[in-house]
Order: structure tokens, then C-alpha cells, then sequence
């Protein structure tokens, strides 16, 4: 690919999100936030950590991955993906990684942001936390055997909560690291 990308412009500001143009192509940015991480949390037992919670864009309950925004707080804007992963496990799922390591980048949804995802494979687990999330989140953790989990996502799905794409790619990356 050759040539010059035409500069961004700014069509809205709001709280959390930018739009913006590029030539004829809008897409959405990030504000307020360095990066985006997503776990994926496994026990000693062969379980994959899940977690629930209602999503407002989607009017329901969406099964996903512990996930967030990097220094998106105020005075942590400098967070590392890591500490990022770390601190996010811990306040979704209530879990702390003995183990915790980068895995994998990937863009979100291409065609509509800019957005990257950095995934971390988390193992060794204990259990030191309730989870639930931080004020303003009611998120509920689900544990599920990773043999298990194809039969209970189809399940799930069908009885009409939403599956987050990021779950797939975690699920990738926990069968490729278990061989």
C-alpha cells in the first residue's frame, strides 16, 4: 500500500467517543483511553472465566471476556496493557492470575474503528475478590469447562443473550495454548 493517509477531521466529541473522517470514511475513536484489553482467564481445572452483564447498545445480556479500557482513570492515564489486565480481571471476576501473559492484537471492528484489542492468556487463578465490577457495572462471572462451553454458548444464544466476538478469539487462544 503506497501513498499518503488524508489527515483525520472531527466530526463529533462526546464523553467516551470521537467521530471522525478520513476522505469519504467516518469511524469512531477512542477518547480518554490508551489501549483496550481483553482476558482470557483459565483455572487450574480447565475452566474458562466468563463474565455477564446488560449492554445498553444491545438491549440485553452479552456473555463476554473480563475486558476495558487502559488508562482510562484519572492519574493512571501512563497504565500498562498488563497492569490493565491484571486490575481488570480482578474487578470483573474477583480472580488474580498467578501467570499473565500477552498474547495477541487484533482490531475490533475494522470497517468502524480504530480500536485494537490486546489479549491476555491468564493462569494459575485463585479466587481473592467478590467481582461484580465497579460502580455503575453489575457484571456476573460465569465459570464454564472449556469441553463444555461450545454446548453452553449455543445454548446461551439460543435463548436469546448475546455472544461478544471477542469470546471466539479467547477461545482460539485457550485451545492453541492447551496443546
Amino acid at each position: 500500500m503506497t501513498g499518503r493517509t488524508p489527515e483525520a477531521k472531527e466530526l463529533y466529541h462526546g464523553n467516551f467517543l470521537s467521530i471522525v473522517t478520513v476522505g469519504s470514511w467516518e469511524y469512531v475513536r477512542r477518547i480518554n483511553a490508551s489501549g483496550v484489553i481483553a482476558i482470557v482467564p483459565i483455572t487450574d481445572q480447565h475452566e474458562i472465566v466468563l463474565i455477564s452483564q446488560y449492554r445498553p447498545p444491545l438491549q440485553g445480556l452479552v456473555l463476554e471476556l473480563p475486558a476495558g479500557l487502559v488508562g482510562d482513570e484519572p492519574g493512571a492515564e501512563d497504565e500498562s496493557l498488563h497492569v490493565a489486565a491484571e486490575r481488570e480481571l480482578l474487578e470483573e471476576t474477583g480472580y488474580r492470575a498467578g501467570k499473565i501473559e500477552q498474547v495477541f492484537t487484533a482490531a475490533s471492528s475494522a470497517g468502524l474503528t480504530d480500536e485494537m484489542i490486546t489479549f491476555f492468556l491468564a493462569t494459575e487463578l485463585s479466587r481473592v475478590g467478590p467481582g461484580g465490577g465497579v460502580a455503575g457495572e453489575s457484571i456476573e462471572t460465569v465459570v464454564i469447562p472449556l469441553d463444555k462451553v461450545d454446548q453452553y454458548l449455543t445454548e446461551m444464544a439460543q435463548s436469546g443473550c448475546f455472544i461478544d466476538a471477542k469470546l471466539l478469539t479467547g477461545l482460539y487462544l485457550a485451545r492453541r495454548a492447551k496443546k
